[in-house]
């Protein structure tokens, strides 16, 4: 009786203009001998991973500055607002995704220097700096390592400290 391994590998990466894409690979295969399963799903991601990475740099459409954002006026989030500007001229890091770092950082406990830290070394500057897409990034990173919890009620519950 043959085994079947099924593998996926999927990568999604960030690009200017609040954009992204994302490309997967995955496989079926079937396995006659089961002494080295270990060895074959490893074979088998490490070609998955050079296909995604190879395909994936070819990035297709990217959106020019300002595109979607016709009518709003420049420097606001189209709400009247300011942001002020991140990265690469992008707008910058809103309130709101302030507030929701220092709730994730108060809420789990955290070193801020830690948080400030990590944003310096995914993006080259710290939290402030950031911009929309580069701090929902940071907040994805966040929530990865310290994931939420809820209280069976569906309701927030911060993740214990690690």
């Amino acid at each position: 009786m043959a085994i079947k391994l099924i593998a996926n590998y999927a990568k999604r990466l960030g690009l200017p203009g609040y954009s992204s894409h994302q490309f997967s690979v995955s496989v079926e295969t079937e396995l006659h001998d089961v002494t080295d399963i270990a060895g074959e799903s490893t074979k088998l991601y490490e070609t998955l991973q050079q296909s995604v990475d190879q395909q994936i740099q070819t990035t297709g459409f990217v959106p020019p500055d300002g595109y979607g954002m016709e009518g709003k006026p420049a420097g606001t989030n189209g709400n009247g607002h300011t942001n002020g500007n991140g990265a690469n001229g992008n707008p910058g890091i809103t309130e709101k995704q302030l507030d929701l770092i220092n709730k994730i950082v108060k809420d789990n406990n955290l070193n801020k220097n830690d948080v400030e830290n990590m944003a310096v070394e995914m993006f080259g500057g710290g939290v402030r700096t950031l911009n929309k897409m580069q701090a929902s990034n940071l907040i994805d990173e966040l929530f990865e390592r310290y994931p939420r919890k809820t209280n069976g009620r569906g309701s927030y519950q911060p993740a214990r400290s690690r």
